[in-house]
């Protein structure tokens, strides 16, 4: 199976053996951030540092500026953690290095935005926003993400690029000083907190038959018994159906899933229009569309009528590579809800879908390097027709001595 290793431009630039040694494990292909979310990174090899610290969210290459001229919601740019074109240097010593590369884009995930810009962020039940979630149901953020996507995706040289936070962002984050799990919230009370009530949300729900402030209120009485640790057990969707009806919980989603779908489709159109032919454009994504985070929830045959794959958490099992595995053979638009023919998206060339199963490899981050080899064949069982590896800049060097030693087993 074709492999790829992520890879942050600090990783490579001001390493000149970084390159090299990335290629060394085996791997086909970096995928390689240009468009990244605020972060503290560890560079255990770097000659020149140990922590690069990522302020805020930036693209991580000059911005076109004519794109953005005048427009109140744009890029921001990278800091001394990855200056001028940082993307571009590291492109070219890991393309040198006998490695393709594709660009990794996060989009709507971005603090410094919500903090400036405050009506862009989610608003849940309760009124208080979530300044790292851009809400994906305001037409005028969804303009910016697309236009984000194509810029940040078709850097020069590039023969692809991986959508990452395509779709919402919900209550979940990996936030400073954390200090939200003194209550467990499950996969239904996630949901709940993730529902957004700012202007365009209100009028989505109504649009889908609810009043806002009937469903905000709603949505805090069933949250309730949660705040006491007395709520009922968790079963996801159908926990929130039993709490907010049958018929509501059904329309809250719809609402969701119509957002999300625009913004797959008109950032994948997007990239597609910029890029040269042959370009791949894969999302990461995970099965159930109720899911925020990282991993966007998709309606699996959908997704794949739109994209060139997915690529899918598989750290803890191959099991959410099933439900694409099932439309992976679809090509076209077949089996999607909506025209991805008519938004001028589809797959590229038709034909099965990729399937990238991401293996996180670095032991002190969960993963399991030592174990690669086997997690990559149930992956490969389970529809997986490529591995990504999570992350080649964080891992420890015994963490990348195993991940070499598996690759080679692989082949």
């Amino acid at each position: 199976m074709k492999t790829s290793t992520f890879v942050y431009p600090w990783d490579v630039i001001g390493d000149p053996d970084a390159a090299a040694r990335i290629a060394g494990l085996g791997v086909h292909q970096a995928t390689l951030a240009s468009a990244y979310h605020s972060t503290r990174a560890l560079t255990p090899r770097h000659p020149g540092h140990r922590v690069v610290t990522a302020e805020h969210a930036a693209v991580l290459y000059p911005q076109d500026e004519d794109r953005w001229r005048g427009r109140a919601v744009r890029p921001y740019p990278a800091g001394e953690w990855a200056p001028g074109d940082a993307y571009g240097e590291a492109a070219r010593a890991l393309s040198a290095a006998g490695l393709d590369v594709h660009t990794w884009v996060v989009l709507a995930h971005n603090s410094r935005l919500g903090a400036e810009q405050p009506d862009t962020s989610v608003v849940n039940a309760y009124g208080d926003r979530y300044p790292w979630a851009p809400c994906i149901a305001q037409p005028a953020t969804r303009s910016y993400l697309a236009d984000l996507a194509a810029e940040a995706a078709v850097r020069p040289g590039a023969g692809g690029t991986e959508l990452e936070s395509c779709g919402w962002y919900g209550l979940a984050h990996l936030h400073g000083h954390d200090k939200i799990a003194g209550v467990p919230l499950g996969d239904a009370a996630q949901y709940l907190m993730s529902l957004c009530f700012c202007p365009s949300c209100r009028t989505g729900y109504a649009d889908h038959g609810l009043d806002a402030d009937v469903l905000a209120a709603d949505v805090r009485r069933a949250l309730e018994p949660l705040w006491r640790s007395e709520g009922p057990a968790d079963e996801g969707m159908a926990t929130v159906r039993a709490l907010l009806g049958e018929e509501t919980a059904p329309a809250t989603l719809a609402h969701r899933v119509r957002a999300a779908r625009e913004l797959q489709e008109s950032a994948v159109a997007a990239v597609r229009a910029a890029a040269p032919a042959g370009f791949q454009v894969l999302l990461h994504a995970d099965p159930a569309p109720h899911h925020c985070g990282a991993n966007v929830g998709v309606d699996p045959a959908h997704i794949l009528a739109v994209a060139d794959g997915v690529v899918v958490p598989c750290t803890g099992g191959p099991g959410l590579l099933e439900p694409f595995a099932a439309h992976a053979g679809d090509g076209g638009a077949s089996g999607a809800i909506g025209s991805s023919e008519a938004s001028g998206t589809g797959r590229a060339g038709g034909g099965g879908a990729v399937l990238a199963a991401n293996l996180t490899v670095v032991s002190g981050m969960g993963g399991a390097p030592a174990s690669l080899a086997d997690d990559a064949e149930r992956a490969r069982e389970a529809g997986a027709t490529e591995l990504r590896l999570y992350h080649a800049g964080l891992a420890s060097d015994t963490d990348l001595t195993l991940v070499r030693d598996a690759l080679t087993k692989i082949g």
